[in-house]
């Protein structure tokens, strides 16, 4: 057994609270449980309860046994002087104030059904698992899964959050600089997405903005900035975006990064850093005031339409500066556009309209769920459990399931575990 066993036992008050009594016999009214507190200190903060009519207000500590409270050394930390109650799973040693006054004890194993810690145990067997719960998932109720996977997306939405709001701070609130770096990241898929996000940092966005209205140096200031026009190549384009990207550095004083930080190996020609960067020059040439657009649309089709984009004419017969290709429109497929809703799009409204306090969960969510789940390992696992993502809205649910809560053991902070604890 754990303490996070006993603490969730006493937050959600899952044993028997009346007739309560300490082990000295005295009677307890439990008015308020207390605040848990998840860092240093007592484990629960400014609670209230009554012992033999006597009001008292002040922290709760909880172990395993009583005598964990010297093991701790909590008789030589002030922090511990406002203790009013010591809540153990057994009894076996009597624990002072400093002023030698006894702190009540309330012993937790004969209060607590023995299903609940039977649930426990089940859950935390030793025996090798793929996740805890993997017996017990399938007979939790669809409706408590459902709640659960909405509570976990929105949650995964706020840690995606984070990086974006970073990337906010350094461009002083310029949304528009913003998405284009978190589309780069997403274009370089997940074999290139630091190096093309380090590609847009590398890039004043201002300069993207003034340059746009011509693809030849929207086309020029990305490879260049790549560092993919530093060799010496006979092809006539290529030189012209040489020359391009010469008069950029010297307009705007910028300096390339090395083409090394991009990676072609195993990847499929469409997948190419090339070809992914093409397509970016070719959105944000095309697409201007690209973020008004995906704040004012939800639809899975208005999204296919707006990122309906190709390459330029040099980009439709090559894949790289130094081979002809069959000629193909290399349009962004609906698959790809899926990943940019999935990684950047509804993260990024999600934090926009959190900041303006118009956030509709249900209206955001509704493009999510159009879309077809993703496929990987963790989904065909939960699936084989008998818990199935019908859209991407779930299948991100469940990722935030087995990487927060399953694969941390944090069965204890889970919707799921504890529908299965109570069972």
């Amino acid at each position: 057994m754990k303490e996070d066993f006993l603490h969730h036992i006493w937050k959600y008050k899952l044993f028997n609270t009346v007739n309560l009594k300490t082990v000295r016999d005295e009677s307890i009214q439990l008015l308020n449980s207390g605040l848990h507190n998840l860092n240093s200190g007592p484990d629960f903060f400014n609670a209230k309860l009554r012992i033999d009519n006597q009001l008292w207000a002040g922290n709760v500590e909880i172990h395993i046994k009583s005598s964990d409270w010297y093991i701790h050394g909590h008789e030589k930390d002030k922090n511990y002087d406002t203790i009013i109650l010591h809540v153990v799973w057994e009894h076996d040693a009597e624990v002072y104030r400093k002023d030698n006054s006894l702190i009540p004890v309330i012993e937790l194993k004969d209060c607590v059904d023995s299903s609940i810690f039977a649930n426990y145990q089940l859950l935390f067997s030793t025996q090798q698992k793929w996740i805890n719960c993997e017996s017990e998932i399938a007979s939790v109720d669809e409706f408590e899964i459902s709640n659960c996977l909405e509570r976990l997306y929105i949650e995964r939405l706020e840690q995606k959050s984070i990086p974006i709001q970073q990337l906010l701070t350094v461009s002083k609130n310029d949304w528009e600089a913003v998405l284009f770096k978190m589309l780069a990241k997403s274009f370089g898929l997940k074999v290139n997405a630091e190096a093309f996000l380090n590609l847009a940092n590398a890039i004043d966005f201002a300069i993207l903005r003034k340059e746009r209205a011509q693809l030849k140096r929207v086309e020029a200031l990305l490879f260049g900035q790549a560092g993919m026009l530093n060799n010496t190549v006979q092809d006539a384009y290529f030189q012209s975006l040489q020359q391009e990207y010469v008069y950029l550095q010297q307009k705007y004083k910028i300096n390339p990064l090395p083409e090394s930080q991009f990676q072609f190996f195993r990847l499929r020609p469409n997948n190419f850093p090339t070809i992914r960067i093409a397509q970016l020059a070719f959105l944000f040439h095309k697409k201007e005031h690209l973020f008004l657009q995906t704040i004012e649309i939800n639809t899975k089709e208005e999204f296919y339409s707006l990122f309906d984009v190709s390459v330029s004419d040099y980009w439709k017969t090559h894949y790289s500066f130094t081979s002809i290709s069959k000629k193909s429109s290399k349009k962004l497929s609906k698959s790809f556009i899926d990943l940019l809703l999935i990684n950047t799009i509804v993260p990024l409204k999600f934090l926009y309209l959190k900041s303006i306090n118009r956030l509709d969960e249900e209206g955001l969510l509704d493009a999510l769920k159009q879309i077809k789940p993703e496929k990987n390992t963790i989904i065909t696992k939960f699936k084989a459990l008998g818990v199935s993502s019908e859209n991407a809205f779930e299948s991100q649910a469940l990722l935030q399931l087995k990487n927060e809560y399953c694969t941390k053991q944090r069965c204890l902070a889970c919707a799921i575990g504890n529908v299965i604890l109570k069972k």
